[in-house]
């Protein structure tokens, strides 16, 4: 049985059922590297302090990557009595160079070494998602060359609204994803901090270099409060927090894809590689991945909550409720990774059924609004515009026909201001040339923000 870290002031064994219940090492093997990382900091900090030799630091840093190489090809085992990633490099560590090994914890506890690793996955994880969003933003810029000509309708409360252009449709989840990306980028400055070297909670009498650590490892600041930074997990939440948020944008664009790809829609047509069948109905092509896309959002979701729940009644500084962190955490991270990888792939497969969109976009009077913005330049008062077009859609529906098709003499006995120009702007490709606000859905509103994405992206 290998000595526990904190064994000198026990006399009884460990129950193996408690090893366990508090075993860690199943979950945060994959902390490995930085835990590797931070520890060849902290043993170039201790010989520059004066505190470890040279010698000594050259041969925990060359023995420490040995160390890390184990780990990567599966060579070093894992026991549940030597509780964590942390405990488990340490031993390895003490098992090659005895005594050497055993100073690499000088100055430093399984406290703030915990919350610097957990920071240097987080910084690492943000990159990697961010560039994924990237890809699923490039994804969807690709496709506003392609789709360029097809309007699409528009809806509020899912009721056909006004039309816009399908890239307005793709660029608005530039937006969206453009946002994520942000958080995640404010987000880094609050986990870019340095715990190392707070200790167990009170900082250490032994003459550490804490700023020499933190430029080592890339962080931009040192934590200025040991009982504070000993018991943050913030910076946690608020990257689970982005994650919930990016599944909940994918969560959304999936439930408009997947209700697209329905028959009564017919707008969308997913390649077979991202669909799957039925067991018993041999026509069937099922959105199943969008459809896990969206049902796994749940998780990164419920993480934020789970997270919460955790510290919220913890008291200063750090406590072994902490441990459970990482599960929550790490799975938000895997599942929204995931999710992003193959919503990439969907969104350059899918094709848009041009003919089943045009031979219906001319239902539902999306061309109302820009009818009623016409009488407005008029000089018609809004209120009075918007009755007067909506009595119009009821007259064009009594009659079961479009606003277009209105005679000239009827469009006017609704309003004596409406001349034969009005014709000019009744109808979806005539409302879609109307657009000229900055942000709409109209042809140079759009290449304006295609534009803008193209540069943005580097594309």
């Amino acid at each position: 049985m290998a000595a526990k870290a904190w064994g000198g002031r026990f006399a009884q064994a460990t129950d193996p059922r408690v090893e366990k219940f508090t075993e860690s090492i199943s979950f945060d093997a994959r902390l490995a590297p930085y835990d590797i990382q931070g520890s060849q900091a902290h043993a170039t900090m201790l010989a520059h302090v004066g505190l470890i030799s040279d010698d000594e630091r050259d041969q925990i840093v060359a023995t420490l990557d040995e160390i890390g190489g184990q780990i990567a090809a599966g060579q070093l085992p894992f026991r549940t009595e030597l509780e964590d990633i942390h405990m488990h490099v340490e031993s390895a560590l003490t098992e090659k160079l005895g005594d050497i090994g055993r100073r690499l914890h000088t100055g430093r506890s399984r406290n703030d070494q915990v919350s610097t690793d957990l920071r240097l996955y987080v910084r690492d994880a943000i990159g990697q998602i961010d560039g994924l969003l990237r890809d699923l933003q490039s994804a969807f810029v690709a496709r506003c060359e392609r789709d360029a000509d097809v309007v699409l309708p528009a809806y509020t409360h899912l009721q056909r609204a006004q039309p816009v252009l399908a890239a307005h449709y793709w660029l608005a989840y530039c937006e969206k994803f453009g946002r994520d990306r942000a958080r995640l980028q404010d987000c880094l400055k609050r986990v870019n901090i340095c715990s190392l070297g707070a200790a167990a909670l009170a900082g250490t009498s032994l003459p550490i270099d804490r700023q020499m650590t933190a430029d080592l490892l890339g962080f931009t600041a040192v934590a200025g409060n040991s009982l504070d930074v000993s018991s943050d997990r913030d910076f946690l939440v608020e990257f689970t927090f982005c994650l919930s948020l990016i599944a909940a944008h994918l969560s959304t664009w999936a439930e408009e894809w997947i209700i697209w790809f329905t028959t009564e829609f017919g707008f969308l047509k997913l390649p077979d590689a991202y669909t799957t069948g039925s067991s018993i109905m041999p026509q069937k092509r099922n959105p199943d991945v969008l459809e896990l896309i969206r049902g796994k959002s749940a998780r990164p979701i419920a993480a934020v909550g789970q997270l919460l729940v955790l510290i919220k009644g913890l008291p200063m500084a750090y406590n072994r409720d902490l441990q459970e962190d990482k599960l929550a955490a790490f799975d938000a991270h895997d599942t929204v990774s995931a999710c992003l990888e193959l919503a990439a792939a969907v969104v350059e497969g899918a094709e848009l059924q041009r003919d089943t969109i045009n031979a219906r976009i001319e239902e539902g009077f999306l061309d109302a609004t820009t009818l009623m913005e016409y009488l407005i330049k008029q000089g018609v008062p809004m209120r009075t515009g918007h009755e007067t077009v909506g009595k119009l859609v009821a007259l064009c529906e009594s009659k079961s026909c479009k606003l277009a098709d209105l005679s000239l003499t009827e469009l006017q006995n609704a309003c004596d201001k409406i001349s034969d120009d009005v014709y000019g702007v009744l109808g979806t490709a005539n409302a879609i040339a109307a657009f000229q606000s900055h942000g709409s859905g109209g042809k140079a509103p759009v290449a304006q923000r295609i534009k803008y994405w193209r540069a943005e992206l580097k594309m």
